[in-house]
């Protein structure tokens, strides 16, 4: 079993930062690949980032590619997401996903183990 608990989330105007972390436990957390979605209200689901088990990959929705930054400390066991020039549209909570494969997907059912989500609201 994996547990993942995301902070970081909040309030920002557009244009401005955030930086979200996952704190993980419970299973060796280099085993597997990490990454990070997104639900805003009445949409479904999505891909943002994904990074390998080792770090060395990465992988971004269109939508985010040049502002967000995806990010893993494997001796710290955290997930990172820095998001910059943030958009009224990156409005939505971020969700941490582990995978028990190694590469970075962006495929949500390659994903085994979800935190609870933080809230990221961006305003105009």
């Amino acid at each position: 079993q994996v547990q993942l608990v995301e902070s970081g989330g909040g309030l920002v105007q557009a244009g401005g930062s955030l930086r979200l972390t996952c704190a993980a436990s419970g299973r060796t957390f280099s085993s597997g690949a990490m990454g990070w979605f997104r639900q805003a209200p009445g949409k479904q689901r999505e891909f943002v980032s994904a990074i390998s088990w080792s770090g060395r990959s990465t992988t971004y929705a269109d939508s985010v590619k040049g502002r967000f930054t995806i990010s893993r400390d494997n001796a710290k066991t955290t997930l990172y997401l820095q998001m910059n020039s943030l958009k009224p549209e990156d409005t939505a909570i971020y969700y941490c996903a582990a995978s028990q494969r190694l590469i970075a997907t962006m495929e949500l059912g390659e994903y085994d183990y979800w935190g609870q989500g933080t809230q990221v609201t961006v305003s105009s």
